[in-house]
């Protein structure tokens, strides 16, 4: 199976460093809308069998324009949610930016006991994430393309975790708003990740302001401050 783990449009809360990872969470931007619809175009070649978003509305509107072109109905999987930031919600202080990416980044690198105040393990985000994908693949073929619409630090952290033995490769690699990973394999014998696209599929016009964006890049960590 060859899933398609394309993070949401732009949100304010990615602009301004806001650690957003909540439900609802916040909609999408001007310029996350036009990303958005640029998605169909860049997939205009795929046979994508199914859309996934996860339970923040972002995806949601992210998936909108996708779901209007292939007549495809988005199905929402709550295990697709951003990796959760617990009591550090909200803020987006260099201390608490350090403490969620810092985890994020420990987690890509197989240290899964680490957990944020309030938040979750890398064994529990793992497994969420992971059933999420299972319950995704028990609806298509194994030949099937699926889209799934999720983000920035679970898209990120999960691929490493997917391609431990070559997590040296991806584990570094950015992710900017409607940026896709391509994972190809089997849940239960592996993924290989089969490209990374670090911008928006819909072009490189399309990425904006990314200086303060969490969880898009772990050299997003304000200066001076290091994960």
């Amino acid at each position: 199976m060859r899933m398609l783990l394309i993070r949401h449009g732009q949100t304010p809360s990615n602009v301004l460093g806001i650690l957003d990872t909540a439900a609802p969470g916040a909609a999408l931007s001007a310029l996350g809308q036009r990303q958005a619809q640029a998605v169909p175009a860049a997939l205009e070649g795929e046979r994508v069998a199914g859309i996934y978003v996860s339970g923040l509305v972002r995806t949601h509107l992210t998936a909108e324009p996708l779901a209007a072109a292939t007549g495809l109905v988005p199905r929402v999987h709550e295990g697709l949610n951003e990796i959760a930031a617990g009591a550090l919600e909200t803020r987006s202080d260099p201390e608490a930016v350090h403490a969620y990416v810092g985890c994020a980044e420990r987690w890509a690198r197989g240290d899964l006991d680490v957990t944020l105040p309030g938040g979750e393990s890398g064994h529990e985000f793992r497994h969420r994430y992971e059933q999420a994908l299972r319950a995704v693949a028990l609806n298509h073929p194994d030949d099937a393309t699926v889209v799934v619409v999720s983000h920035g630090a679970a898209i990120r952290v999960y691929a490493a975790m997917a391609v431990a033995h070559d997590r040296a490769a991806v584990e570094d690699r950015s992710l900017n708003n409607t940026g896709m990973v391509t994972l190809a394999g089997h849940l239960d014998r592996g993924f290989a990740v089969l490209d990374w696209v670090e911008h928006p599929i819909g072009g490189a016009h399309l990425v904006g302001d990314t200086e303060h964006d969490v969880t898009a890049d772990p050299d997003a960590v304000p200066e001076g401050v290091h994960a």
